[in-house]
């Protein structure tokens, strides 16, 4: 690596780092890793191998949930003497859904300068190759363990209308996907899972259909995001405009009625019991028109 000029002393600097392939991290990154006096990590044994990889050999001290109280004024003493500390976490930016933000707090309280250098993110690598609006969201983290709590926050979230974005660890997904749908109804959705890595995939569909993919798989592996639509205020709320749709869609007669069960279900905000109920009465009020016109020829 090129000589460059040391970071000023006494700064903490809260570094990202890939989330999966490791040359996802900046050149300004590297410098700094390469330079500050020591590294506080959540796995020294995971980010000594994405040091490795790029020939850095800062020395490492870990920094993690279990540790982070006693840690913490250990590495504040380090930077009121003058040391610059980087800070990373396993993947990500750091105290974002990561160990991070109890120092990054106490420093500032402190009056240490604190320096961001920004790189990747799995909620916004996610959120810009998912295909939902990305001009308003809101990142929630990981679910509430307890599923009252869960509940709770859902039926809370029911009529957000930004995006919302979760993290879930793979063995959990498949209930906390289906708990959403039955929260929130119909609503398009996204899986994001193992994002920049060799079995990066994307999920799209209804949150029904990625309940159904989920199930039949079994066992998921990976880091999984998770991002659902906001709640469309602007949808009809009666039950005459969703019907009139729906006769403009079988009077055209191009898709099937499964088909279009999962389209309105998703764009009204219905279950696709629901939709394909309201499809077979509007067929039965086509039908009977179509048997009285023919009485009357």
């Amino acid at each position: 690596m090129a000589e460059h000029a040391p970071p000023a002393p006494g700064i903490l600097y809260v570094v990202a780092t890939p989330i999966g392939n490791m040359d996802d991290i900046t050149l300004r990154a590297l410098k700094i890793l390469q330079s500050v006096q020591r590294i506080a990590a959540e796995d020294t044994r995971r980010t000594g191998r994405l040091l490795a990889h790029h020939g850095i050999q800062t020395p490492l001290v870990s920094y993690h949930e279990h540790n982070e109280r006693q840690r913490t004024g250990e590495l504040l003493q380090r930077l009121a003497g003058g040391e610059a500390i980087a800070l990373v976490s396993d993947a990500g930016t750091p105290a974002i859904s990561d160990p991070g933000y109890v120092l990054v707090h106490e420093a500032v309280r402190q009056g240490i300068a604190v320096s961001p250098i920004p790189g990747p993110s799995a909620a916004i690598a996610a959120l810009s190759a998912a295909g939902l609006p990305t001009d308003a969201f809101l990142f929630l983290g990981f679910p509430p363990r307890k599923a009252g709590r869960r509940k709770q926050e859902l039926l809370s979230l029911a009529e957000e209308g930004r995006t919302l974005i979760w993290y879930e660890s793979p063995h959990r997904i498949t209930r906390f996907t289906r708990e959403v749908h039955e929260a929130f109804g119909e609503r398009f959705a996204v899986i994001g899972r193992e994002i920049t890595k060799r079995f990066e995939e994307f999920m799209r569909g209804s949150l029904s259909d990625l309940v159904e993919e989920l199930n039949r798989r079994g066992d998921i592996k990976g880091e999984i995001t998770l991002l659902v639509a906001g709640c469309d205020r602007t949808k009809p709320e009666n039950a005459q405009s969703i019907q009139e749709e729906i006769a403009r869609a079988l009077r055209d007669g191009r898709q099937s009625h499964s088909a279009l069960a999962k389209e309105v279900a998703v764009r009204f905000g219905l279950t696709r019991r629901e939709a394909y109920a309201m499809i077979l009465a509007q067929r039965g009020v086509n039908d009977g028109a179509r048997s009285e016109g023919g009485r009357g020829t």
